[in-house]
């Protein structure tokens, strides 16, 4: 009888531990885009929001510019419900872009270079979001937005082209003895050599994000960024990239995964991500989810998973959706 007493608690304490994981409530993202010189930026939404929703840590809603611009083709793909977008000739600001960054734990950036200014009131509340402490995320070409937007430069930590110079904070990188370098010479920021696979080389082992990464490994195909410079305040630099001068990139150890600290709001920066073919990398897929995460809560429960590139060989995963 008492073996059936405890066996029933043991089964009841189960279910209710059961319940209670099922019914945890989700982390909450919205990715905002709209406007991206990178045409393929409809689908890489896309497949972000899958990436994320995988986890099945997140539930994931999208914001989106009434006026978009590039990636036509792509819209009438993947288009969003409930938006009917225009497409000028030019980026124009949508003076009714105010998504309601408070009710979410972490905003993905999908912009590019070129995007137009967001109203002042968005720039405000977006600002006060992060200062407040929610999570921001940075893909690839939304450090190039937003370059006379003087708190976006903060929270990025280091950003390219958009007019982007001295005055906007140093160059960046590690040199060949592993020491971060801050030069503030004159010269323009961001800049990229031809698109390759490329090696990342893992600096800090025990941070959250990248704890459990193999100390190299291989990105697939992608626009190696580098001379981004910035304020660069309360930034980390996670890991590199060698942007190899024979490949035509400026020869230093270029940030790929970076965290910056602004004010109670955590920042997640890859500067990878240019195209679908580079989303589809195993790489950055566990690197957004794991730094979407961090973002969110500062803590990191994705896993390494077993098909995670290796030093000398890229892994990929096709999106056919």
């Amino acid at each position: 009888m008492q073996r059936l007493i405890f066996c029933g608690a043991l089964c009841l304490t189960v279910a209710a531990f059961t319940t209670a994981a099922d019914s945890r409530e989700k982390l909450k993202a919205l990715i905002i885009d709209g406007q991206n010189n990178h045409g393929a930026w409809p689908k890489t939404t896309m497949m972000m929001k899958d990436y994320l929703q995988e986890t099945d840590l997140f539930t994931v809603d999208i914001a989106r510019t009434a006026f978009t611009w590039n990636g036509d083709n792509l819209l009438k793909q993947y288009p969003l419900e409930g938006l009917e977008t225009e497409a000028p000739g030019r980026p124009q600001t949508d003076p009714n872009f105010k998504p309601a960054f408070k009710n979410y734990d972490v905003v993905v950036s999908n912009f590019g270079h070129a995007a137009a200014p967001w109203p002042e009131e968005t720039q405000t509340l977006f600002d006060a979001y992060v200062k407040g402490g929610g999570g921001f995320v940075v893909i690839h070409a939304a450090n190039n937005s937003f370059g006379n937007w003087d708190e976006y430069n903060r929270i990025i930590g280091l950003g390219g082209w958009g007019g982007r110079n001295e005055k906007h904070g140093p160059y960046i990188f590690y040199n060949d003895q592993g020491e971060v370098v801050r030069d503030e010479s004159p010269g323009s920021g961001g800049h990229h050599g031809p698109q390759h696979e490329f090696q990342i080389i893992v600096r800090k082992t025990e941070h959250p994000i990248t704890k459990g990464m193999p100390a190299l490994w291989t990105h697939a195909k992608d626009e190696l960024y580098d001379l981004l410079r910035g304020p660069g305040e309360e930034m980390e630099i996670l890991a590199t990239a060698y942007a190899n001068k024979a490949k035509g990139g400026s020869g230093r150890h270029e940030p790929m995964l970076l965290t910056i600290q602004y004010g109670e709001g955590r920042v997640f920066h890859t500067p990878m991500g240019h195209a679908d073919y580079s989303q589809e990398c195993v790489g950055f897929i566990t690197s957004f989810q794991r730094g979407t995460e961090w973002a969110a809560t500062g803590k990191v429960t994705v896993p390494i998973p077993e098909d995670f590139p290796t030093p000398n060989q890229v892994r990929t995963r096709s999106f056919q959706k």
